[in-house]
């Protein structure tokens, strides 16, 4: 089934798939539970646009690769292009906030990291990037204030707030911004709280910006 953005009340946005900015350990609590060090700035990443699957439709994992585990995160869809951008530009091309997967191969990536290769085969894989529905921006009145969480098959797995993002959502697409353009249809995710784990085939979902949005999914 072919990916296309949507917004909360159903409608096709006019923006292509482009690709997916992740932004890695920038929930301290995230960052010492895989016991990382916390970084001193963003730590950014790129899922291509084959990654993407609606989050609203049940999913597939790779079952044969060791573990898969979710990471649950707030995303931003961009809809105006953003090079070296200040945060007051970042704010004006935010088209939509929404929810993110970014499901990852933890057995893979912590090989990869042991030999301090890249991480794409561990994060990038076909389905490795669910992705929601995307609210207007005047839906969300503080990003610095979203509670982000996840429950999986009826216990709550995953329960932060944006408030605690080492880096906040604005200086993030501005810093993004000065390193590589952001471009319409991009969507970025911006870490993931702590409490991240494996999911199985037939696993049951929700995942939520708490009062906001909420989907309810599975993995198949």
């Amino acid at each position: 089934m072919s990916y296309q953005h949507r917004a909360a009340d159903g409608r096709d946005l006019e923006l292509p798939l482009g690709k997916v900015v992740c932004i890695g350990r920038n929930y301290a609590d995230h960052a010492l539970e895989l016991n990382n060090p916390i970084p001193k700035e963003p730590i950014l990443f790129i899922k291509p646009a084959t990654s993407v699957v609606s989050m609203e439709h049940p999913f597939r994992i790779p079952t044969d690769k060791g573990a898969v585990h979710f990471e649950t995160e707030m995303a931003i869809l961009i809809g105006e292009t953003l090079r070296n951008a200040n945060e007051q530009k970042a704010m004006h091309a935010i088209a939509g906030i929404g929810l993110g997967l970014d499901m990852t191969l933890r057995e893979v990536q912590d090989q990869l990291k042991q030999k301090g290769q890249p991480w794409e085969k561990s994060k990038c894989f076909d389905g490795a990037c669910p992705l929601s529905v995307f609210l207007s921006p005047a839906s969300v009145n503080d990003l610095t204030d979203v509670q982000i969480r996840l429950t999986v098959n009826d216990e709550v797995r995953q329960d932060g707030n944006s408030a605690q993002m080492l880096t906040p959502v604005l200086k993030l697409l501005a810093y993004a911004s000065q390193w590589f353009t952001l471009e319409p249809g991009d969507v970025v995710l911006t870490g993931t709280p702590a409490g991240v784990g494996p999911v199985q085939p037939g696993d049951q979902l929700r995942v939520e910006l708490v009062d906001l949005l909420r989907v309810d999914t599975s993995v198949l």
